[in-house]
């Protein structure tokens, strides 16, 4: 069986303490999604670098985060922007996938279905940044396509535990496996 990771908007803006849009524990799970990305490329799973990124003056931006732009704003994940980079410590390789998009799902106007099914990709485990909103729209998109999906859950992250939490509970009750690297690897 094919295995896609996705390793979703560990960007600077959500990371780096100075990010636009930090995420408070985003910073912690870097080295554990090291150890799940290195255990990926070992195994030869398909790795796809899921990134936001907006244009400079945020027309495509989420509604809600338009006022980032306005007003002499600087938005967040603009394009070519230090912002919308990938953390140095998960730089893709070249034969890696980079998905741009714009809202919270990895597949919302994007051709990432397409992509795993021409690369015959059947399960897809999901890390990154953060629960409420991207993980949670990516993974729960992906089982509505009919993939078999596990959220790597110390390989995510939120603005709480409490929040990383109760987005874990959700997801189990949707279907979507919830596990820790070790129970993968």
């Amino acid at each position: 069986m094919n295995k896609a990771l996705f390793i979703i908007d560990m960007q600077n803006d959500f990371v780096l303490p100075q990010g636009v849009l930090c995420v408070k524990g985003a910073s912690a799970t870097i080295s554990v999604i090291k150890k799940l990305l290195e255990h990926a490329r070992a195994e030869n799973w398909t790795i796809v670098h899921v990134i936001r990124e907006h244009d400079k003056d945020g027309i495509n931006a989420d509604k809600p985060r338009r006022r980032l732009f306005e007003n002499a704003g600087h938005g967040y994940c603009v394009a070519d922007s230090f912002g919308a980079q990938i953390v140095k410590e998960l730089e893709p390789l070249e034969n890696e996938i980079i998905l741009k998009k714009t809202r919270n799902s990895a597949f919302f106007e994007t051709n990432l279905d397409l992509i795993l099914r021409r690369l015959d990709v059947k399960r897809i485990f999901v890390c990154g940044t953060q629960y409420p909103n991207c993980i949670r729209a990516t993974a729960n998109d992906a089982m509505s396509y009919d993939y078999d999906v596990t959220v790597v859950t110390d390989c995510c992250s939120a603005q709480s535990e409490d929040v990383a939490r109760a987005n874990i509970f959700d997801m189990k009750n949707m279907g979507i496996e919830c596990l820790s690297l070790n129970e993968i690897i």
